[in-house]
């Protein structure tokens, strides 16, 4: 079987993707049988007696030694490249090192973007799809702050804690990179199209495992958590209810020896239980962008670039306290919000009337948004935004 080297160094790229659009094989069985035959090429110049001999299913064997699946490697290398989609394979040095010290890393990897965001170190950033305010408003200023100081932030593009993860590190005008649970092609869930645009337009990436089409088949999304984690210096942990994939993330990221962090939360929060107990087992709790960057090996810290622009707007750094040097109107109003749950204007009102006029009320709400410190939400809600 001939193969094809998309860069220096992956010489096999076609019997990689063959290997991994075999059916009923999988990575870690593709990986023996290359361990058996010597190398990837070889598997495919050996026999159907030889391929069944190994245990593997029949129809993986047949559709090897017939040349199957050496015809769908082609096909799909000629759909990406019209698609303007990468393949890269674990020869290539463009594969992400971190990902390669799991367990069971993807044969090869769809790439829309930059390649160079792959080898770079990367934070995973994960959480509920369905985050309180102020589990959203932590995970931007977070993603925000620790993008400012040179980390990839690596995230799912799933609605809720992801959408806001990848929104921070934009915000920062830094690094991003989506794994996806579909094909690189298929954008999920849609209202995030812009989000995938502006990934790219900051030298980001997307990447998956999955062949190009592949639709947002529910049982997708666990699997691909293990390149969450692999690819990641450190998984940090915003909001996740007792039973989610959020879970599947940080175990697969103790399995594979990385760093856990978590953002603590409100007790009487469902989604507060997951990053809660995570603490109680030892994940380090994450207040500011600080807490992460003190846990990263130093080899990682001096590999990043150097802080080159101002940090999350409005504020220092990601914080769960209060900034004390506000003006008295602007701290009376901030003492009364809170960070997991909407406050109306009205009850604003009605609780400051014997201490501020509405007038006064408006003004010191318009100054507290134009800070960051607060953030209006439909129906004239107001919380805190850290």
């Amino acid at each position: 079987m001939p193969t094809v080297a998309a860069s220096p160094g992956a010489t096999y790229l076609l019997d990689w993707l063959a290997l991994a659009l075999t059916p009923g094989l999988g990575p870690t069985k593709s990986r023996k049988l290359v361990e058996h035959f010597g190398t990837p090429e070889a598997v495919f110049r050996a026999s159907l007696t030889e391929l069944e001999a190994t245990g593997i299913q029949a129809v993986s064997a047949q559709s090897l030694a017939t040349g199957k699946s050496a015809e769908l490697a082609r096909e799909e290398l000629a759909r990406a490249a019209a698609a303007g989609v990468t393949v890269i394979s674990m020869d290539d040095p463009a594969y992400p090192p971190r990902l390669k010290e799991i367990y069971d890393p993807p044969l090869t990897l769809y790439v829309r973007g930059s390649l160079e965001v792959l080898t770079k170190p990367g934070l995973a950033m994960v959480g509920t799809r369905h985050p309180t305010p102020y589990g959203s408003g932590m995970a931007e200023r977070l993603a925000c702050d620790l993008a400012t100081h040179g980390l990839v932030i690596i995230s799912g593009m799933a609605r809720g804690v992801d959408t806001a993860s990848h929104r921070g590190a934009i915000a920062a005008k830094g690094k991003t990179l989506a794994v996806f649970g579909t094909g690189v092609d298929v954008i999920y869930p849609k209202e995030n199209s812009r989000l995938s645009e502006q990934i790219l337009a900051l030298g980001g990436a997307h990447i998956s495992e999955f062949p190009l089409g592949t639709f947002a088949a529910p049982q997708n999304f666990p699997i691909r958590n293990r390149i969450l984690s692999g690819m990641s210096v450190g998984v940090l942990v915003v909001e996740a209810a007792e039973y989610s994939g959020t879970r599947i993330t940080a175990r697969c990221a103790l399995e594979q020896n990385r760093d856990v962090f978590a953002v603590p939360g409100n007790v009487t929060n469902k989604n507060s239980w997951g990053p809660n107990t995570l603490i109680k087992q030892g994940a380090k709790l994450v207040a500011t962008w600080e807490d992460v960057w003190e846990e990263l090996p130093p080899e990682v810290r001096l590999a990043l670039t150097p802080a080159t622009s101002p940090e999350s707007p409005g504020a220092s750094s990601a914080s769960l306290f209060p900034d004390e040097g506000l003006p008295p109107h602007e701290k009376r109003i901030l003492s009364l919000l809170k960070a997991d749950e909407t406050t109306h204007i009205d009850e604003l009102v009605e609780r400051l009337e014997t201490e501020m006029s509405s007038s006064e009320i408006f003004a010191a709400l318009f100054e507290l948004e134009l800070a960051g410190k607060i953030r209006q939400m439909p129906g004239k809600n107001f919380v805190k935004s850290f």
